[in-house]
């Protein structure tokens, strides 16, 4: 039976922790806004819980830094250090007033680290010498993985009601996953089983090292990035039946397109909605833009939707998609109008430097 807008708003129950009051979560979106040492601003906290006055139920951060080699770009958020804690919690409290479950997302750039930023060396899966890229020993795996779970205990310690493990878009999880480059001979690459191993032991440690209300989740790019569609597949049907992971994201760029590989029939958002769940949540991303775009994805079997431009055009987003006909206003849009959707300066330049619509 065709699902009808209005289930949008029906609350999610999850294996773990609160049910989250919508079917509505905010994309983890680059915004440039931390302080230097990666921690939170008064504006990149404005931005988030507007999001969450606006009726998101779910607010996800941007991605936050697990280790220091790993920060990708200035003014991204760390979730590394001590100091790094005030903030967070403030954020976590911040987002929870204003009615929404919070989220931090976990990251390591991996390859797509900055080291003129870091000040250290770029470590990834494998080395290239071209890039200055030094290969991680298997120690060093551990240690970051290390990494993610300290991470995501910090997150719970300071009043987050969950994590999102950063596994898409080419960073170091994703990088792991790559059957074009990923040859180590030790146990985290060759066969898809070791390929995927870093992954999966950051997920069922977090789940082990975090308390029983507290959600764990993760964000997978279905194609691209050396990862055939077989592997991804079975990588999340593997991951919805694992008990280790309580909603799982799939980013696809565009909700309502075909697979890249041309051996494929259908639609690409199709290929994942027959799996067993197992009680795990299945959500989809990619130019969700309006209310018949959501409730299209909840008719093809999602649990839930990930907005993003909609959400930085429009902090209320899911209020104004209460209405059957709503679709995002289209881009440009002059500073002064994302200043008044709550976007600090930084983020505005940000989107200014990389998208040539977007700023008018």
């Amino acid at each position: 039976m065709p699902t009808s807008p209005a289930s949008l708003t029906t609350p999610l129950d999850l294996p773990h922790g609160s049910a989250w009051p919508n079917r509505w979560t905010l994309a983890p979106l680059t915004n440039k806004q931390s302080h230097p040492d990666g921690t939170l601003s008064r504006d990149e906290h404005e931005w988030l819980v507007a999001r969450a006055r606006g009726g998101f139920g779910l607010v996800m951060t941007a991605a936050a830094y697990v280790s220091p080699e790993g920060q990708a770009w200035a003014g991204q958020l760390g979730i590394s250090e001590a100091r790094h804690e005030d903030g967070l919690a403030r954020l976590a409290d911040g987002i929870r007033e204003a009615g929404a479950v919070s989220s931090v997302q976990l990251h390591h750039g991996g390859m797509r680290a900055d080291g003129s930023v870091t000040g250290l060396p770029v470590l990834a899966p494998w080395a290239d010498a071209d890039r200055g890229v030094e290969q991680l020993s298997t120690s060093d795996v551990r240690r970051v993985i290390d990494d993610f779970v300290h991470a995501a205990v910090r997150a719970q310690r300071t009043g987050f009601d969950g994590i999102q493990v950063h596994g898409a878009h080419g960073y170091v999880l994703c990088q792991f996953l790559d059957a074009r480059k990923n040859h180590r001979t030790d146990e985290f690459g060759g066969s898809p089983e070791n390929r995927s191993r870093a992954l999966r032991e950051v997920l069922s440690r977090i789940r082990e090292a975090t308390g029983p209300d507290f959600q764990v989740g993760v964000r997978l790019s279905p194609e691209g990035y050396g990862i055939s569609m077989d592997d991804a597949t079975a990588l999340v049907g593997s991951l919805l039946s694992s008990g280790d992971v309580d909603h799982l994201d799939i980013s696809m760029w565009d909700v309502a397109k075909a697979p890249r590989d041309t051996t494929v029939d259908g639609l690409l958002i199709d290929r994942f909605m027959d799996l067993p769940r197992h009680g795990t949540r299945l959500g989809v991303a990619g130019k969700i833009l309006s209310t018949q775009d959501a409730a299209w994805c909840l008719e093809r079997g999602a649990d839930f939707v990930t907005v993003g431009t909609g959400a930085i055009i429009h902090h209320d987003f899911p209020r104004l998609a209460q209405s059957t006909d709503f679709v995002s206003e289209a881009q440009p849009f002059p500073r002064q109008r994302l200043e008044q959707e709550h976007l600090g300066g930084a983020f505005i330049d940000y989107l200014a430097d990389n998208w040539d619509d977007f700023v008018a």
